[in-house]
C-alpha cells in the first residue's frame, strides 16, 4: 500500500508547526478555522456514510482524537486512522461500545461512563451508545483549533451556545455532525467578515 506523506504530522503538532510559519494572526485564525471545518465534516461524513453510520472509538482523549487526524500541506485536514469506526443502525437497534474496559475522564461522554455504581464494571452489562459521543467531544476540539489568540476567542465565544448542545447530558438532545458544521460556519462567517 501506498500512501501521502503529510510532513505536517498529526494535528496534535499544530501549535508546534504554526510558528514556523510566521503567519499574521488573521492568516493564522483563517488556517485554524479551515481545520475545525475539516473536522466538522469528517464527522459529518462518518455519521451520514454510504456505509452506515460510523463512530469514532479510537478517540477517548483529546490527544488521541487529534493524533487521528494528519495535517495536509495547503492546511487541510485527512483522517489518519480507521480501524476503529464501528457501525450503527438505529432502525436495527444496532448500537457500539468503544472497547471492553470501563472509561474514565471528562472527554468522554457520560454514555460511555460505568451506570451503576453499587457494583463493578461488567462489560456484558454495559448499555451501548450511538455516534453523539462524537459530538460530545466536538466542543473540546474546537476549542483546542482555535487556540488562544484574540481572534480565536472571537469565534469560541460566538459558539458558546452551540457548545452547550454539544455537552447536552441526553445523547438525543444533541445536534448532528450537520447541524453542528451549519452552525458552526454561520458563526465563523459572521466573525470573519467583522
Amino acid at each position: 500500500m501506498v500512501t501521502t506523506y503529510y510532513h505536517h504530522g498529526s494535528a496534535d503538532k499544530l501549535d508546534q508547526v504554526l510558528p514556523s510559519l510566521n503567519l499574521h494572526s488573521s492568516e493564522e485564525i483563517k488556517v485554524r478555522i479551515q481545520l475545525v471545518k475539516d473536522y466538522l465534516k469528517i464527522l459529518e461524513f462518518l455519521h451520514d456514510s454510504p456505509l452506515g453510520v460510523r463512530v469514532m472509538c479510537d478517540a477517548n482523549d483529546l490527544t488521541k482524537t487529534l493524533s487521528q487526524f494528519l495535517i495536509s500541506d495547503k492546511f487541510h485536514l485527512v483522517i489518519n486512522d480507521l480501524d476503529a469506526l464501528p457501525k450503527v443502525d438505529h432502525q436495527l437497534g444496532q448500537f457500539v461500545k468503544c472497547g471492553h474496559r470501563e472509561l474514565f475522564g471528562w472527554f468522554v461522554a457520560p454514555e460511555q461512563l460505568w451506570p451503576y455504581d453499587d457494583k463493578p464494571f461488567n462489560d456484558f452489562e454495559m448499555p451501548e451508545y450511538d455516534e453523539k459521543i462524537d459530538i460530545w467531544r466536538v466542543p473540546n476540539v474546537v476549542i483546542w483549533f482555535l487556540g488562544d489568540s484574540l481572534e480565536g476567542l472571537r469565534v469560541k465565544a460566538k459558539l458558546k451556545h452551540l457548545f452547550n448542545s454539544c455537552k447536552a447530558t441526553d445523547p438525543k438532545d444533541r445536534p448532528s455532525a450537520t447541524e453542528v458544521l451549519r452552525i458552526f460556519e454561520a458563526n465563523v462567517n459572521q466573525v470573519v467578515k467583522k
